[in-house]
């Protein structure tokens, strides 16, 4: 059964995404906590694991083009500076906050979307390679450049392999953040 793309607006995305990111975090024995309200600052999931965890916070994006733009309300007026956007969007996220990237492009309602983990660090590294390196706002699941969209003619963007969702990746993330 094909979604009616007017039945899935940006709105619902985000629902359906922060309630998939909840779900997986759920079936690996995590306690979640959900701010309420759309669009909360930083992070939108508080997971922990038992009395001793630290809890760690989690920015859910959820997209259904098959791109994430994170960094454009970051350009200055008139400069295309990807590269210091992107490390002001960077400066922008606290030490233990991370990214929980849902992807329901070419999804049918049947599937889970793809489901990717990031820290901030790892998503401004991939952005700053965007387009032969000139860097970009958008992150990109899977996109190749064609002469129509110059600016990386001939370069393929593509989300890491190891970023796919899994206890492995969590742990790898809670690693990384909580030292």
């Amino acid at each position: 059964m094909k979604k009616n793309k007017s039945d899935f607006s940006s709105w619902h995305v985000g629902v359906a995404a922060e309630a998939i990111a909840a779900g997986q975090f759920a079936r690996l024995g995590y306690d979640v906590s959900v701010q309420y309200g759309a669009d909360q600052p930083e992070y939108d999931l508080i997971i922990s694991k038992g009395r001793e965890d630290t809890p760690l916070k989690v920015s859910v994006k959820g997209s259904k083009s098959g791109s994430w733009g994170l960094t454009q309300g970051f350009l200055k007026k008139g400069k295309k500076d990807y590269k210091k956007a992107i490390n002001r969007w960077l400066q922008k996220h606290g030490r233990k906050t991370f990214f929980c990237l849902v992807q329901f492009k070419k999804t049918e309602i049947n599937e889970l979307p793809r489901v990717y983990l990031a820290t901030p660090l790892q998503i401004s590294e991939q952005l700053k390679k965007v387009a032969h390196g000139k860097g970009g706002t958008i992150l990109y699941e899977n996109h190749t450049w064609t002469r129509r969209t110059a600016i990386g003619y001939g370069s393929t963007e593509k989300i890491p392999d190891d970023w796919k969702f899994s206890k492995e990746r969590l742990e790898q993330i809670k690693r990384k953040i909580v030292k």
